[in-house]
């Protein structure tokens, strides 16, 4: 079967995955996993997405592909890859179930490996995680790899793949909780004002930084307790057609994303003691 894959590294995520608990994994981590899930999927010859039990479970990065997607120095990227080995191997993925009542721990592959020699990680998808890694334009999230290469917070890159679950909509209403999930903080920031101040309240700066998406946050108080954070940011706009095979096709209009200068200009705003621990 012929696999057609697009020129720009995509990634996409089930909603329930995009929203759950990573664990311990640091920015550099989470930026492995998502290169290694920018490889999956693709088309078939008939423009159909495949389904999670025809996806190829093995990938391989090098340190000079992740270095030039990352805008890293090499000799750091394979000290990234290296790290990101044990961390990917180690680390299960928490997904809540309110509806069902379960909360499923998935690891996310079977097995992971770094040459020293070619610099390289190769990973096998666990594959229980690959349904949420598979092509379903309705329950997916799907954005370019290359919109959070930029980032320089966890944090930032978790709150833009909420943005990108509700960007149709140009809004988004999650309790402290669901974002503590997320942020996978653990037992960090347990005032609320330093979680705010280390992690939302930062990653709204950055994202504002390099994109023209006029992302605001409003709390949202029980009392004078703060409950929930409501997202507001200018949404995609979408023009809906069909494809030469006469599928629907969808072309999204997203706010642009700024100039290399205007973002560095912007950066000299950010101080070292705003940046999250």
């Amino acid at each position: 079967m012929d696999i057609l894959k697009s020129k720009t590294p995509k990634v996409y995520k089930n909603k329930k995955l995009n929203n759950a608990d990573f664990g311990d994994y640091n920015l550099n981590d989470y930026q492995v996993f998502l290169q290694l899930v920018s490889k999956i999927g693709g088309v078939n010859e008939f423009g159909k997405y495949l389904q999670h039990d025809e996806l190829i479970r093995v990938y391989t990065i090098t340190a000079n592909e992740f270095s030039q997607s990352f805008n890293l120095d090499l000799s750091c990227a394979y000290k990234v890859l290296q790290k990101a080995t044990k961390r990917l191997a180690r680390t299960a993925i928490t997904l809540e179930k309110p509806d069902l009542f379960t909360t499923t721990e998935i690891p996310v592959c079977s097995f992971a490996e770094y040459n020293h020699k070619h610099g390289s990680l190769t990973i096998k998808f666990n594959e229980d995680i690959m349904p949420y890694l598979a092509q379903v334009n309705r329950r997916f999230v799907l954005y370019n790899l290359k919109e959070i290469a930029n980032f320089g917070s966890l944090y930032t890159t978790r709150l833009y793949e909420l943005i990108q679950e509700f960007k149709d909509t140009g809004e988004i209403v999650k309790s402290v909780t669901q974002l503590r999930i997320v942020f996978a903080v653990g037992q960090k920031y347990a005032l609320y004002k330093d979680f705010k101040k280390f992690t939302f309240a930062h990653a709204v700066d950055e994202i504002n930084l390099q994109f023209d998406l006029k992302l605001v946050f409003e709390e949202i108080k029980d009392g004078r307790k703060v409950v929930a954070i409501k997202f507001s940011f200018v949404p995609t706009f979408i023009i809906r057609g069909v494809d030469k095979t006469g599928n629907p096709k969808n072309t999204y209009i997203k706010p642009k994303r700024k100039k290399v200068i205007e973002i560095e200009k912007s950066k000299e705003n950010l101080t070292q003691t705003e940046l999250p621990l």
